[in-house]
């Protein structure tokens, strides 16, 4: 939750960064997750627009913005990507870097906030297990959208925890010839 400003950025490509104080499951337990309206869709959104409100990079980030793309990973993205896809069953390898546009993202949020729970169970890229907090992980997605505005979005399927991983193999040199003469 700290701003870039205060701690800098954790890679020297980063030009600005912040990790917001909420999550699928904090919001679906704040908001509700079975039953979502428009209404309580659009509370969960506000929430998370006024945390990227208070982001102070924000502004110096937005002129940049028409030559970038927000890139996503993981949960909510990549059950959006499944759909969008038209997949029968979740398959990582169509899923990992696809692209979808702003308006192909809303519409599979609108045609998610028009589906019953029950539905969203029975959807082969939601499940029951997720089900109840797609709608909230749709609305971190939105509420940081509508600030930055990013026209296409891009799908990872790898997840936050493996990027951070490889990036720590890399600076222990995992893979230099130091490191593995030092392992044998």
């Amino acid at each position: 939750t700290t701003p870039s400003r205060d701690r800098g950025p954790p890679h020297a490509g980063v030009r600005a960064w912040i990790s917001l104080p909420v999550g699928v499951v904090t919001l679906a337990e704040r908001h509700g997750g079975r039953k979502v309206t428009r209404e309580i869709y659009e509370r969960m959104c506000e929430e998370v627009a006024g945390m990227v409100a208070a982001f102070p990079e924000r502004e110096a980030l937005r002129a940049v913005l028409p030559r970038l793309h927000m890139l996503g990973t993981s949960g909510t993205v990549t059950t959006l990507a499944g759909i969008h896809l038209g997949l029968k069953r979740y398959d990582r390898r169509r899923v990992d870097g696809a692209w979808m546009d702003r308006a192909e993202v809303s519409a599979i949020i609108e045609s998610l906030l028009a589906t019953s729970y029950e539905d969203r169970c029975a959807n082969a890229c939601i499940g029951p297990d997720r089900a109840d907090l797609v709608l909230a992980g749709c609305a971190i997605l939105d509420g940081i959208s509508r600030h930055f505005g990013c026209g296409r979005l891009r799908i990872a399927d790898r997840g936050l925890r493996e990027g951070l991983l490889v990036e720590m193999m890399r600076a222990d040199q995992v893979w230099s010839g130091a490191a593995r003469s030092l392992a044998r």
